[in-house]
């Protein structure tokens, strides 16, 4: 390498230093404060001149004073006052003149006149600061565009350019503020107190017009097209008729292109600005077309999914084909909106799921699971944490099925992670024998599980809330069957996945089935098992009362009762203690009414509450007339805090309950808060309210369609 070498280390060394000696011997900032010394000086000479001068008028003293000074005097004398001042401005004015100009030069000699020429072809903005934080110096750019920062405190003229300054900022951080239409990125280089400003505004309109350009896919699908169509032909046919007509002037309103590629369903296409429009309107279609359906028999609602932020259309088409599976599975009536790589946006939920009858649909989902059961070597089972006599039960309707296919089964069981109540129904429903063969703890799950065994997830979809979590990541072949509605968080591709949020619990899909599975001969279901299912039932419809209790529940419970379910030890297992009864009156007592129909308690934060005696109050409470949702909040363990919600279905609690980090069910749902105490969770729970109330309200008070 030749020594001459303009790039050499040595002579990039040697050129920092001498920027950096030379901005260190700019005089403007000394000269400045010098300045600002004489022209205090003067004035107060001025003050005391004029001070002196009034007090011996006054006193007319030496006598003969006042005599002596004369109106024209007075005159002559301020005119010279004022001529002095002008002359010194005019002498200040030369001098910072003169000093600008020096250091202009002095940054030429330090930077080079071409290179200034290229910062200023460049739009880069160099800005010096003193100690103080003043302007002492700036190139060309600023000045160009009428912008006088000399002498300016930088930091207040800008207040975002302090997050540059402090001892841990990286040394290439950046920020980008906006001046007079003109957008910079700006960097500071401390040991020079440079500030380097550089004009990004085409590339920033780029930018946001490359963004609003973005290309957006989504699918549109109208949830009861068969309902709606397969009724008498001239109010449906009419019905259909008048959504499409909705849905196709409302993406013309929004430039959305549109095209049918099924009876019920819409490829869509547009640009992100169409999207931003979509959701800052809220997605009013949603609402719209819902107001078509009153006076109907069949209230029409449509799932929207789309995908957006991503170069790629097949991901973006793969993305929208997930979120519409989740808007159908959360039980439709809304839009979801994925960005890649951030959390899904939910819009609408307003109405409960529509109930879903159709027997077909049960036979061909019963057979798939039967066949998958089948060609495993062993099926291990798993509910939630905190297992309640819903997921127990639905666990039990996965052994029988499997004892049918004559494959081994075992429920992953942790007393310590089981609710009270479960925990002495399911031990003193069999013997001692029984229940060993049965069960399997989660660790011992975790290590049988093998690339030929099936697990089956009830009553749960979320992976952390899954009792064998660490089976779970292991599995090869998962099953899920939940009813609750499905969020973002959803086990990863399972290979067969049942989520109905229209049925009433995980047993009564179980029974469904059962029942109603291509069997020869039928599949057998113990007494005991189908107890403990009916319990499950009772729990979760709050004995058949509950708004999400449809004709499903109750054929359910018919097919419970002819495979012998005692419902009256059903009911036992769910029975209250004396303490537990006098623990839910005292919380009762509790209640706040924050809106009309909408009610909350909170539980002493000195007491740790069984999370079933939560559930418990909430559903009292909703026994109460005028209660149209309540939300119970206490400690159920040292570091856990809890909210059970429930309403009447005038109000989808699963929407505020997402907002605090929890889901559910649209007339039942919870969220869990780690670490936080009792009254901060009242207060974001009264806060979720002032936000998203509104929002949560169904537009047909709940009405189970």
């Amino acid at each position: 390498m030749s020594n001459n070498n303009f790039y050499s280390s040595k002579n990039i060394s040697q050129s920092s230093s001498r920027k950096k000696k030379a901005f260190k011997n700019l005089s403007m900032s000394d000269s400045l404060r010098l300045m600002r010394i004489r022209t205090l000086f003067i004035i107060l000479f001025e003050l005391i001149l004029i001070v002196t001068a009034v007090v011996l008028y006054f006193y007319d003293y030496p006598k003969g004073f006042k005599q002596f000074m004369k109106p024209a005097y007075w005159i002559i004398a301020l005119v010279a006052f004022v001529c002095l001042d002008f002359l010194f401005l005019w002498f200040s004015e030369v001098k910072l003149s003169s000093i600008r100009q020096k250091s202009d030069l002095d940054a030429a000699s330090i930077i080079g006149s071409d290179v200034q020429e290229a910062y200023n072809f460049g739009e880069i903005g160099l800005v010096v600061i003193d100690e103080n934080g003043l302007v002492m110096w700036d190139n060309n750019l600023f000045r160009d565009r009428n912008i006088d920062l000399l002498d300016v405190d930088l930091l207040e003229w800008q207040p975002k350019l302090k997050e540059l300054i402090g001892p841990n900022v990286p040394s290439d951080m950046a920020v980008k503020i906006e001046v007079n239409s003109h957008n910079y990125s700006v960097k500071y280089l401390a040991d020079a107190r440079l500030f380097i400003f550089k004009d990004v505004t085409d590339y920033e309109q780029i930018f946001s017009y490359s963004k609003e350009q973005a290309t957006v896919i989504g699918i549109i699908m109208l949830d009861n097209y068969s309902d709606i169509a397969g009724k008498t032909e001239d109010d449906n046919n009419d019905l259909v008729s008048k959504v499409r007509g909705v849905v196709f002037d409302y993406c013309k309103e929004y430039e959305v292109l549109l095209r049918r590629f099924r009876s019920d369903s819409y490829f869509m296409v547009c640009n992100f600005s169409s999207l931003e429009k979509m959701e800052k309107d809220g997605f009013s279609i949603l609402e719209k077309v819902r107001s078509l359906g009153k006076g109907q028999n069949v209230i029409p609602t449509l799932s929207i999914g789309i995908a957006h932020d991503f170069p790629n259309v097949t991901k973006l088409n793969e993305m929208a084909s997930s979120a519409i599976d989740i808007a159908m599975s959360r039980g439709g009536d809304q839009a979801v909106v994925s960005k890649y790589g951030e959390d899904l946006k939910f819009y609408g939920g307003k109405t409960a799921a529509i109930e879903n009858t159709g027997r077909v649909q049960f036979r061909s989902v019963a057979d798939s699971i039967i066949g998958l059961i089948k060609n495993s070597t062993g099926v291990i089972v798993s509910g939630h944490l905190d297992m309640d006599m819903d997921a127990l039960g639905a666990c039990l309707g996965v052994m029988a099925i499997c004892n049918y296919c004559q494959k081994p089964c075992q429920i992953v069981y942790d007393p310590k992670l089981t609710e009270k109540k479960t925990r002495y129904a399911f031990q003193g429903a069999f013997s001692k024998t029984e229940f060993e063969r049965m069960t399997i703890s989660p660790k011992e799950a975790e290590e049988r599980i093998r690339p030929s065994t099936l697990m089956v997830v009830c009553d749960v979809s979320v992976p952390s809330l899954v009792m064998g979590q660490k089976a779970l990541e292991k599995s090869a072949k998962t099953i899920v069957i939940d009813h609750h509605r499905r969020g973002e968080n959803f086990i990863d591709k399972p290979v067969l996945s049942y989520v109905d949020p229209s049925a009433s619990s995980a047993s009564e899909i179980l029974a469904e089935f059962i029942h109603y599975a291509t069997a020869n001969p039928r599949i057998e279901l113990p007494q005991s098992y189908a107890t403990l299912m009916l319990s499950g039932m009772f729990l979760d419809t709050g004995f058949f009362k509950s708004k999400s209790t449809g004709i499903r529940s109750f054929e359910a419970a018919e097919i419970l009762k002819e495979y012998g379910a005692d419902n009256s030890l059903a009911d036992d297992y769910l029975k209250d203690e004396y303490e537990e009864y006098a623990l839910i009156t005292k919380i009762v007592s509790t209640l706040r009414t924050p809106y009309t129909g909408v009610v909350y308690c909170v539980a002493d934060e000195k007491y740790v509450v069984e999370k079933s005696t939560l559930a418990k109050v909430a559903n009292q409470i909703m026994r109460l007339k005028g209660i149209n949702a309540c939300f119970v909040i206490g400690k159920v363990t040292d570091k856990e805090t809890k909210i059970s919600a429930r309403s009447d279905g005038s109000i989808n609690v699963q929407i505020l309950c997402e907002k605090l980090g929890g889901g559910g069910h649209f007339d039942m749902a919870a969220a869990t808060f780690i670490n936080t105490p009792v009254a901060s969770v009242e207060g974001k729970l009264l806060d979720t309210l002032d936000l998203y109330l509104s929002e949560a309200k169904s537009d047909f008070g709940g009405i189970k369609q």
